[in-house]
């Protein structure tokens, strides 16, 4: 069972969230927060698995409250929820410690599959968003998400990107940007490479 903390400021946005996540057997929210004080207190009280956070918060923001957790707790997974694409609030929220990023246009099913990532121990990045160079791996299995290595097996299997979108239940726009990050993240030049790098790791994953 997965416990889940979300820390948001508008209780819209967490009822939104609790009442998709209710019918999973996996997860169990145990509290909420609404300012990254109250975030870490929380997470003193109820130990949870997986940290859900905004970053722009009253009293304390996402990052220095990400910063706090981790080091009482380093085995917390903490995600990053939060309208802000760019490179310098990417950067604070990882070089922090999330070990997920997440923008709020995203649909549900994506942030769900977030959670389920980083509490298996994998990185989760938005498609939307540029992952800093500093905070990627050296080796390639780092550098590819789970969602990633996921699309690049269909591509493999010589699925388009609509085919792709229907298997996973996602986006045909998210295939699409997940296959640029992977060619700009394997430093490929093109369509026609990432099907070849596919086709030659189809039996390394």
């Amino acid at each position: 069972m997965i416990r889940l903390v979300i820390a948001e400021d508008h209780n819209a946005l967490i009822d939104g969230i609790s009442s998709f996540i209710q019918h999973e057997d996996d997860i169990r929210l145990v509290g909420f927060a609404n300012d990254g004080k109250a975030l870490c207190e929380l997470v003193k009280k109820k130990k949870p698995d997986v940290v859900i956070t905004d970053i722009r918060m009253p009293i304390m923001d996402g990052v220095e409250a990400t910063q706090q957790i981790l080091k009482s707790d380093p085995a917390i997974k903490i995600i990053a929820f939060t309208m802000f694409d760019q490179d310098e609030a990417v950067r604070q929220m990882l070089q922090a410690g999330a070990r997920g990023y997440i923008l709020k246009n995203s649909n549900l099913k994506e942030l769900l599959f977030a959670v389920h990532t980083v509490y298996a121990g994998n990185n989760y990045y938005d498609p939307g968003i540029i992952v800093p160079e500093v905070i990627s791996q050296p080796s390639t299995k780092g550098l590819l998400t789970q969602r990633q290595i996921e699309i690049l097996k269909l591509v493999a299997l010589g699925k388009t990107n609509q085919e792709i979108a229907d298997s996973l239940f996602i986006g045909k726009a998210t295939v699409e940007t997940h296959r640029k990050n992977m060619i700009r993240i394997l430093n490929l030049k093109g369509a026609g490479e990432l099907l070849r790098y596919a086709l030659e790791s189809k039996y390394k994953f």
